[in-house]
């Protein structure tokens, strides 16, 4: 039982548990407090408008722009090229007239003369690596972007437009008044990068080694002119694309047709509208089988996929697809694509069926069969329950050069078996296999952050990354309780927090030193300790299935996060946002000190043989017991009186009365607190790391049984350094431990249990190791009688 008295006689001692003594004390002076509960409110948090409030929702006035395309492409094989025009209808619902339009070429990226290749650095390291080189040279030798770049208005002509780096500016004829619309097209072609060789989020791999089939993927993003955002809190987004700052775009209407080569099969966002021409009649009925099948169907075969291999098509077909209301389209194409599908059930009622398909050539089998679309499957029950039911008909997996990377309704994921060079033998390592499920976990999750809750990546990652990565850690457990995750567990980022390289995850996104452990990892160990440690699972459910809600096909940004989480839970978090997101602060809760103390019940009986037991427990005189010889008192009786005979603990006289007097006229409340029998232990805890957490405080007694407490961070309200914490109990305190579970990202465990643990360690034993040796490994020899070195004689067989 917990109770907290205000006494005004308590007796402090020495507890049962060896006490340890504060070395180097934190003091509290004058000038020195921090409030690390102080409002973010008009410190870091902008203002509240009419577009997005207080609550952390959008506002009564809340905007955004809508931009629909109508896109006509080519893929030419050959020369591994897009050529393509679009029609481009933008609805200005902006409060704000607009006289000109910023779009963004994110292709641009790979000219020589763009930002992100003169700023792109490397590492001080003597060392370089094969695919740098590789890089380097073919960069010399080819180059992406942009090219033919041609825009004209409805009626047929030129509209002047101005390129910068990644960006295109267009001019327009006439402002473009709120609530108006303007039609333009534009139209370019653009060379499609080797994947694996100058890096990317698309492009091409072609299977061109000896004993393969000499055919291709292509994987398309980015490959199109997109109107960039224009936003109620920045204006036009039009920061550059230097290569970390992923794409924050517009919703909007798609209607897409793809002319690829007649024996591709092509993946895509949104749904095929023309099945029947590019199709098989065999393939369109296994296609509808699949929507209510129990496991994934073939739609293409393996058997279909290694026909078309054999040979090249001569003639091309045009795949048209549409997607409503979705912010970017990307797509996959190859002869090599196996089309496995299966009808997922789903609660929203635009798409009661979704459709989780997987595309993959014959080298990712047979992970891909096994587990690509499961995954998609998994991934849509899970993120459905945290967020929301998914939004679009299709969820789809494609294999390819690309290791990870989302779009709506569409994925490129990379993971593949291996074959042994020599032997052809064909295994799997346990890092493909769960790579596999928890890239397609992560890159299916990004459907719903950010390509629904439409949050600004070039500005924060974090917020796509970092929510997404929490949500992938819940799957990647509910898929397998043992599953290896590498992110999400607050232990895992321990050594990060430690680390001198880092910055506040609050931090633009081409700005960071440490990505995956600033945008992915950090975050996500963040809001599982929110939710598993600091708000409980019930607000915190509640609350972040509100924000999901709230900003579905919205535009947040953190603070709107930050403050629909608080509204939502009722529950103060600023402190918490502060010290995980705005600062490099870590976690290192000290239990320092313990002392046990018991009431003065004023008794003398009692209290003279409560102090009679702990002098007894003090040492001897070790001078006393060393000497030889009898003391004077030994030797001469008369030297004996009253204080050598009398019995100190007894309780004298006049002790005795004043406690017989104090019985006949005491207080009630001073009576009944001085028959309470508990044992009062005061924790003092240290915060050596800056961060302030709430503290999990397990407590094991002498009986056998064990408590826990969990300490609101509030505890550290008035001193973010250093508390002292009260607990009462009858039971008698055998060893605390605070953190027992790792569950805070505690940087130092060494020092969360009183008494302290011993810290078992491991020493590697450390061969000695002779220098190099040039002569012997030229294969010289010297004799005892010479230093004349010569060839060292053959080993006999």
């Amino acid at each position: 039982m917990f109770k907290k008295l205000l006494l005004a006689s308590c007796v402090f001692v020495l507890p049962a548990v060896t006490s340890v003594a504060l070395a180097d004390p934190v003091e509290q002076t004058k000038g020195r407090f921090e409030d690390k509960f102080r409002q973010l409110e008009g410190e870091e948090w902008p203002t509240p408008t009419d577009y997005r409030n207080a609550a952390g929702e959008p506002g009564y006035r809340y905007w955004q722009q809508k931009v629909d395309y109508r896109i006509k492409a080519s893929l030419n094989e050959a020369t591994r090229t897009l050529t393509a025009s679009e029609t481009v209808t933008y609805k200005n619902n902006s409060p704000d007239t607009l006289r000109y339009l910023w779009l963004m070429l994110d292709q641009n990226s790979y000219k020589r003369d763009s930002i992100a290749q003169l700023t792109d650095t490397v590492s001080p390291s003597k060392e370089i690596s094969v695919g740098e080189v590789r890089r380097v040279k073919r960069m010399q030798v080819w180059e992406g972007g942009f090219n033919d770049l041609q825009v004209t208005a409805a009626d047929g002509s030129a509209l002047p437009f101005t390129l910068n780096d990644t960006l295109m500016r267009i001019d327009l004829a006439q402002p473009l008044k709120s609530g108006e619309s303007l039609t333009f097209t534009v139209s370019w072609s653009v060379p499609l990068p080797e994947t694996k060789v100058v890096g990317g989020r698309s492009g091409y791999e072609c299977f061109t080694k000896p004993g393969e089939d000499g055919n291709c993927i292509f994987l398309g993003a980015q490959w199109f002119p997109r109107l960039a955002v224009y936003s109620d809190y920045e204006g036009w987004h039009n920061k550059a694309f230097i290569g970390s700052g992923e794409f924050t775009l517009e919703f909007g209407d798609y209607e897409v047709e793809l002319t690829v080569p007649a024996d591709h099969v092509v993946s895509a966002t949104g749904e095929l509208l023309n099945p029947s021409e590019v199709l098989t009649p065999a393939q369109q009925k296994r296609f509808t089988e699949a929507k209510t099948a129990a496991a994934p169907v073939y739609v293409v075969t393996p058997d279909e996929a290694a026909a078309a291999e054999k040979g090249k098509a001569t003639g091309t077909k045009t795949w048209k697809f549409k997607a409503d209301n979705v912010r970017d389209f990307a797509f996959g194409s190859s002869r090599k694509f196996i089309w496995d599908a299966i009808g997922v059930k789903n609660a929203d009622p635009a798409h009661p069926t979704v459709m989780a398909m997987s595309f993959f050539p014959k080298e990712a089998r047979p992970l891909w069969d096994a587990y690509s679309t499961k995954s998609i499957a998994h991934t849509l029950n899970v993120y459905g329950k945290f967020a929301f039911a998914y939004p679009y008909p299709t969820a789809q997996s494609v294999n390819g050069p690309v290791g990870g990377m989302e779009y709506p309704m569409i994925t490129f994921n990379g993971p593949r078996p291996v074959k042994d060079k020599k032997t052809g033998e064909l295994t799997y390592t346990e890092r493909a296999k769960y790579g596999l499920i928890g890239v397609v976990i992560h890159e299916i999750g990004h459907i719903w952050f950010p390509m629904t809750v439409n949050s600004d990546e070039r500005q924060w990652t974090w917020m796509d990354e970092g929510i997404n990565s929490f949500l992938q850690f819940q799957a990647e457990k509910a898929w397998d309780k043992d599953y290896p995750t590498r992110r999400g567990e607050p232990k895992s980022m321990v050594e990060y927090m430690l680390s001198e390289n880092q910055v506040p995850i609050m931090t633009n996104s081409e700005s960071i030193p440490q990505f995956g452990n600033n945008a992915y990892g950090k975050p996500a160990a963040a809001l599982t300790i929110l939710r598993e440690t600091v708000l409980g699972r019930e607000k915190f459910d509640f609350a972040f299935k509100e924000y999901s809600r709230r900003w579905q096909f919205k535009r947040p940004t953190p603070y709107d996060f930050f403050r629909t989480m608080e509204e939502a839970s009722g529950t103060d978090l600023d402190w918490f946002w502060r010290g995980w997101f705005y600062s490099t602060d870590h976690v290192d809760i000290e239990l320092a000190d313990v002392k046990k103390a018991r009431l003065n019940t004023r008794d003398p009986v009692v209290e003279k043989a409560w102090e009679k037991v702990q002098d007894d427990a003090q040492p001897d005189s070790l001078t006393a017991a060393r000497n030889t010889g009898k003391t004077v008192v030994e030797t001469d009786p008369a030297t004996v009186d009253y204080y050598n005979t009398d019995d100190k603990w007894e309780p004298t006289v006049k002790e005795k009365k004043k406690y017989a007097d104090l019985q006949k006229d005491i207080d009630p409340d001073l009576k009944e607190a001085l028959a309470v029998k508990d044992n009062f232990y005061n924790f003092t805890f240290r915060n050596k790391g800056g961060l302030v957490m709430p503290v999990i405080l397990k407590m094991d007694f002498t009986d056998g049984t064990s408590e826990t407490v969990r300490i609101p961070a509030e505890v550290w309200r008035y001193d973010p350094r250093q508390v002292t914490w009260q607990y009462a109990t009858l039971k008698t305190l055998k060893q605390a431990v605070i953190d027992p579970l790792w569950e805070t990202a505690d940087a130092d465990v060494s020092n969360n249990a009183f008494p302290r643990k011993i810290d078992e360690q491991r020493f590697e034993v450390r061969e000695g190791e002779d220098g190099p040796n040039r002569m012997k490994d030229d294969d010289l020899v010297v004799t005892p009688d010479s230093l004349k070195t010569q060839p060292k004689k053959a080993d006999k067989k």
